[in-house]
């Protein structure tokens, strides 16, 4: 499950911005990065480790690195030129070590290890499907409220942020695109159709860009986690099923797993923030951590090429006015610890139990500088039983819905999220992944109120809307007379909620 890094940053966001930049040899993004396919993509027989190779910018130095790619035994995929980043294949298992000994290679490494593992999206626990049965117990008490959507009474987080008092005042500009880099979204459901945007979609699996139609759904009914966070930001207030947080605006797919096992690897995410702020995408929800490494070590070459090469393209889509929302991570780790035990990485071969410093060990993309970090909270308006917290390191809260310790007074008394899933149905799923969602929401509410907000500026006015609780007097959810987890700081910002609670009411006023 995605976890976020343990940070001082965005009260402080420049000097941040600058160490990490200083510490890795992080380049400013320039006017463009449009990538240039290469002649010799990848091939059926094109062997499986990917590498991503992070150059200096210039022409020159790029045509010389790509040589040296070749002679080492390497097959460029795609170039993205402008941010130096060269996505790469190679059989030769001495192509990193190699590679990096080259003039003007600033850093390179694998993005893999194998290719097999599960997905590393960041809800918490399986998705229970609405039945008709409770879909028209929904539907009656739903029919009491007026200008409610059919399942909007099961709908306890809109309401908690003020999002259904908020549609009637401002549901949105069409011209704000919310990309939602996941699983895949199914377009075609009801729900999403009339705000969903194809021609801002893309499936970036293995670095580069497919626009072919329909290529940004899901591969399966079980990929369901886009379609999910897609109705949350954007499902439309038509009559139809349930209501997104900001139902008047555009929301885009791009798909960035392989299909063969369900990752996000670095290559397929440096290409999704390419592509999004290529495409004039205002906002992107990023409910992940890139695979295989859920921290990633500087001291490791291969980790920090991944770090480097991500960071380079979501800086670029900041610098082209794109702002990126990241979920933090289910496991309840406090992130501003100085160890953390990390048991899952490598996550697509065999997980090696490894101790690592959260200041020096990035999650990606979610500790990168610029990124809005974003933990779960319940009815309650209490962190979710199972986020990651950490002082210095939340930006905001936003409902992601807890099934044990807040349950609501809706009629299917389900704590967890209800929104779209494949096939034209709805479902009940929780996790950071879904308190995210709902902060991108409010960010294009904020970007519809105030256009010419940069993403810096966007990140400001959230901080300053958001309502928070402060810390709780205490934190023992199971009663058994031991804290759960440890909330430091003030009213104004501690590190369960960053700055509060998002609140969709006051980002429309």
């Amino acid at each position: 499950m995605s976890r976020l890094r343990s940070r001082r940053r965005l009260a402080l966001a420049v000097p941040v911005v600058l160490s990490l930049t200083a510490s890795l040899g992080f380049l400013p993004a320039a006017a463009s990065a449009a990538p240039y396919a290469e002649s010799t993509a990848q091939t059926a027989d094109a062997p499986n480790l990917s590498y991503v190779v992070n150059t200096k910018v210039d022409h020159h130095t790029i045509a010389s690195v790509k040589k040296a790619i070749a002679a080492a035994g390497g097959t460029v995929v795609i170039t993205y030129d402008k941010i130096g980043v060269i996505v790469v294949h190679s059989a030769n298992p001495d192509f990193g070590a190699q590679i990096r000994k080259v003039r003007g290679v600033q850093s390179a490494g694998a993005t893999r290890t194998s290719p097999l593992a599960p997905a590393g999206t960041t809800d918490e626990g399986a998705a229970q499907l609405l039945t008709k049965e409770q879909a028209e117990k929904v539907e009656q008490a739903s029919a009491a409220e007026a200008a409610s959507e059919p399942l909007e009474a099961d709908q306890w987080d809109l309401r908690a942020i003020g999002a259904d008092k908020a549609a009637q005042i401002n549901p949105g500009s069409r011209k704000v695109t919310v990309a939602v880099i996941d699983t895949g979204v199914d377009d075609t459901h009801p729900d999403i159709a009339p705000n969903f945007s194809a021609s801002q979609s893309a499936n970036c699996d293995g670095g580069v860009p497919n626009t072919t139609e329909g290529a940004w759904r899901p591969y399966t009914a079980d990929d369901y986690h886009g379609t999910h966070v897609a109705g949350e930001i954007a499902a439309a207030r038509n009559g139809i099923g349930v209501a997104g947080v900001a139902p008047g605006v555009k929301v885009a797919a791009i798909n960035v797993t392989d299909p063969s096992n369900g990752l996000f690897y670095p290559e397929s995410v440096v290409c999704a923030f390419v592509f999004a702020a290529d495409h004039g995408v205002e906002i992107t929800n990023n409910s992940y951590y890139v695979d295989p490494w859920l921290y990633n070590c500087v001291d490791d070459p291969d980790q920090r090429a991944i770090v480097d090469s991500v960071n380079r393209a979501s800086l670029y889509a900041q610098h082209k006015g794109t702002l990126n929302l990241a979920s933090a991570g289910n496991s309840n780790d406090d992130l501003d610890s100085d160890a953390l035990v990390d048991d899952s990485s490598p996550d697509d071969s065999t997980p090696v139990t490894r101790t690592v410093d959260p200041h020096e060990c990035f999650d990606v993309p979610t500790m990168l500088p610029g990124v809005v970090t974003v933990s779960a909270t319940g009815v309650n308006n209490l962190k979710s039983y199972y986020s990651s917290y950490g002082d210095g390191v939340i930006d905001i809260a936003a409902p992601g819905g807890d099934r044990l310790y807040q349950i609501p007074d809706t009629p299917s008394k389900n704590g967890r999220i209800l929104s779209t899933m494949p096939n034209n149905s709805y479902g009940f799923l929780q996790g950071t992944s879904m308190a995210s969602p709902h902060a991108a929401g409010v960010a294009a509410l904020l970007k519809s109120t105030h256009p010419w907000a940069t993403p810096a500026q966007l990140q400001a006015l959230m901080k300053a809307q958001a309502d928070n609780p402060g810390c709780p007097a205490s934190y023992d959810q199971d009663g058994d007379g031991t804290q759960d987890a440890t909330c430091v700081g003030g009213k104004r910002v501690n590190g369960f909620y960053g700055f509060g609670i998002v609140n969709a009411l006051r980002a429309v006023k």
